[in-house]
C-alpha cells in the first residue's frame, strides 16, 4: 500500500480533474448521436446524476479507506468533491434546459414532487461547499470551514434518497447507494471502545 501511495503522490491533481471531467462531453456526444437509446435526454440526465452520486460516495470513502486500508486519497478529495458538484450541475441543467424547459413547470415540479424537492435541497447544500473549496476560504473561515463542509453529509443522504425515490419500482442499485452512504457516514460516529470479555468486578466485601 505504501508503494501505491507513493505513486499517487506523484500524480498531479489536474490529471484527476481532466480524467474526471472527460465523461461529461463524451456522454453528451453519445446523446446527440443516438448512443444513449431512444430517450437520450432522460438517459443523459440519469448518467450525469449517477456520476455525481458515485463521486460523492467516493469522497465520503476517502477517510474510511485511509483508516481501514492505508490508501491515502486525501490530496484528491477536493478534486473529487468539485467533480461531484460539476456532474450534479450537469444533471440539473439537463433537466432544466433540455427536459422541462418551462419555468412555471419547473417551479411546480420542485414544489409538488418530493424526489425533485429533495434533489434540489441536496444541490443547494452543495453550492456553498463548491464556493468555499479553495485555500483562501479555508484560511478565512478557519474552524467554521470544517463545520460548513459537514453539510456534505446531509447532501449525500439527500442525493441517495433522491435516487431511491426516482427509481421506478423496487431496484437494488439505488438502495445499494443509499446503504453505502449510510455505512460511510456511520464510520464517522464516535464509537465507545468495548472490552471483551468484560472485566469481572471485584468484591469489595
Amino acid at each position: 500500500m505504501e508503494h501505491l501511495n507513493r505513486q499517487l503522490r506523484r500524480l498531479p491533481v489536474w490529471v484527476v480533474y481532466l480524467l474526471g471531467a472527460l465523461p461529461a462531453p463524451w456522454l453528451f456526444y453519445l446523446g446527440l448521436t443516438g448512443g444513449l437509446g431512444v430517450e437520450p435526454i432522460e438517459a443523459l440526465e440519469h448518467e450525469y446524476g449517477k456520476l455525481a452520486l458515485q463521486l460523492m460516495t467516493l469522497s465520503l470513502a476517502v477517510t474510511p479507506l485511509r483508516r481501514l486500508t492505508g490508501l491515502n486519497l486525501l490530496r484528491f478529495r477536493r478534486a473529487i468533491g468539485l467533480l461531484c458538484f460539476f456532474y450534479a450541475a450537469c444533471h440539473l441543467l439537463v433537466w432544466l434546459v433540455l427536459d422541462v424547459q418551462i419555468p412555471a413547470q419547473i417551479v411546480a415540479d420542485i414544489l409538488k414532487r418530493p424526489y425533485i424537492t429533495i434533489g434540489m435541497l441536496g444541490f443547494a447544500l452543495l453550492l456553498p461547499l463548491a464556493a468555499t473549496s479553495n485555500t483562501l476560504s479555508m484560511r478565512r473561515l478557519g474552524r467554521r470551514w470544517h463545520r460548513l463542509h459537514r453539510l456534505a453529509y446531509v447532501a449525500a443522504v439527500l442525493a441517495a434518497l433522491h435516487y431511491v425515490m426516482l427509481a421506478k419500482g423496487f431496484q437494488l442499485e439505488p438502495l445499494a447507494y443509499l446503504a453505502a452512504v449510510v455505512a460511510l457516514l456511520a464510520t464517522r460516529l464516535p464509537m465507545k471502545r468495548l472490552r471483551w470479555p468484560p472485566q469481572a468486578r471485584r468484591d469489595r466485601a
